[in-house]
C-alpha cells in the first residue's frame, strides 16, 4: 500500500476517490424499505450513505487503538454521548476556565481525545456545551457504477421462536442482497479545519489505513463480499487548492468491458497525464 509523506501531510489540502465493490451481500441497508439495498430510484445505481462510510472507519479505530486517547471514538454503539462531553467538563483544563471560555476548553479536548471528533466533527451542545466542530474529513455517498439489481431472498430457519410454534419445524425469513456492484465515494480534507481540530500526521496515515483496509474488519455474511478496490488522492501545494475538484475527479474514469458480475468486468483507468499545477496524484491502493 502506497502511503506516501504526501498525503499524510494536514496542512495540504486533499480530494479522494474511494473505489469499492461487494458481491452477494448488501452495502447499506434502507430501514424504510424493508432492509433492502439503498437505492435511487431514478437511475437505480445503488447507494451507500456517508454515515455508513465512517461507521466503518471508527470500527477500525477502534479495532486498532481499542479507544485509548488520542484515537478514542465519540460516536459508537451503546455510549451515551452526554457522559462523555459532561467528562470534558470535569477536566481541571476546563474547569480552572473563566464561564465564557469553558466552552472552548471543553470542544479542545475532546478534539484531543477523539479520533472521530478530529476528523468527521461533532456536535456537542446535547448537554454540558462542549460547542461544534466541522470537521475537515468530508465523504459523499457512494453511488454504484451501473445499475443494481436488488434482491429479496427467502431462507428458512430450523428451528421456531415460540412452542407453540413446534410443530412448524421450521420458520421463514428474508435476506436482502445483491449480486453485484462497484461503488465510488469521494472525499475531501480541509487543511484550515484539520489545523482547528488539531490533526496530526499518524491521524492522515490512520485515515488511509482505515479507508483500505475497514471491510476486512468489518466482515458479516449479510453484507456479502466487499474488497476496496481503488483510492486515488489528489493533493494540492496551496491550501486552497490549485484546481477545482471535480476535474480532479474526473480523471478517475470506469468502464464495463464485459457484463457487470465482478471487478474484472471493470476497467478503472486513472488520467495521470498533464496534472495541473501543483497537483500530485497518488494511489494508495489501484485496482
Amino acid at each position: 500500500m502506497n502511503i506516501s509523506e504526501t498525503i499524510l501531510d494536514p496542512t495540504r489540502r486533499h480530494d479522494f476517490v474511494l473505489i469499492f465493490d461487494v458481491t452477494d451481500g448488501n452495502p447499506n441497508g434502507d430501514p424504510d424499505a424493508g432492509n433492502l439495498p439503498r437505492i435511487d430510484p431514478e437511475t437505480a445505481q445503488g447507494l451507500v450513505t456517508d454515515v455508513c462510510l465512517k461507521r466503518k472507519v471508527r470500527n477500525y479505530v477502534l479495532e486498532a487503538h481499542q479507544a485509548e486517547p488520542p484515537y478514542g471514538i465519540f460516536i459508537q454503539e451503546n455510549s451515551v454521548l452526554n457522559s462523555k462531553i459532561g467528562e470534558a467538563h470535569l477536566q481541571d483544563s476546563v474547569k480552572t476556565k473563566e464561564k465564557s471560555a469553558k466552552t472552548g476548553a471543553a470542544r479542545d479536548w475532546m478534539c484531543s481525545k477523539y479520533f472521530d471528533i478530529r476528523m468527521f466533527g461533532a456536535v456537542m451542545t446535547t448537554g454540558e456545551n462542549a460547542g461544534q466542530v466541522r470537521g475537515p474529513v468530508q465523504l459523499t455517498f457512494a453511488r454504484s457504477v451501473d445499475r443494481i439489481a436488488s434482491m429479496d431472498i427467502s431462507i428458512t430457519r430450523m428451528a421456531v421462536t415460540n412452542e407453540k410454534d413446534a410443530d412448524k419445524e421450521r420458520t421463514m425469513g428474508r435476506k436482502a442482497l445483491l449480486p453485484y456492484g462497484l461503488y465510488v465515494a469521494k472525499g475531501f480534507f480541509s487543511p484550515s479545519l484539520a489545523k482547528q481540530t488539531g490533526v496530526t500526521k499518524d491521524d492522515m496515515e490512520l485515515l488511509w489505513n482505515a479507508l483500505a483496509n475497514m471491510f476486512d474488519l468489518d466482515r458479516s455474511a449479510s453484507r456479502g463480499f466487499m474488497t476496496c478496490r481503488g483510492i486515488h488522492v489528489f493533493t494540492h501545494t496551496s491550501p486552497l487548492g490549485n484546481a477545482p475538484a471535480h476535474t480532479l475527479i474526473d480523471r478517475i474514469q470506469i468502464e464495463p468491458v464485459g457484463t457487470p458480475r465482478k471487478f474484472s468486468d471493470y476497467a478503472v483507468n486513472v488520467n495521470r497525464d498533464s496534472l495541473p499545477t501543483g497537483i500530485t496524484l497518488t494511489s494508495v491502493i489501484d485496482g
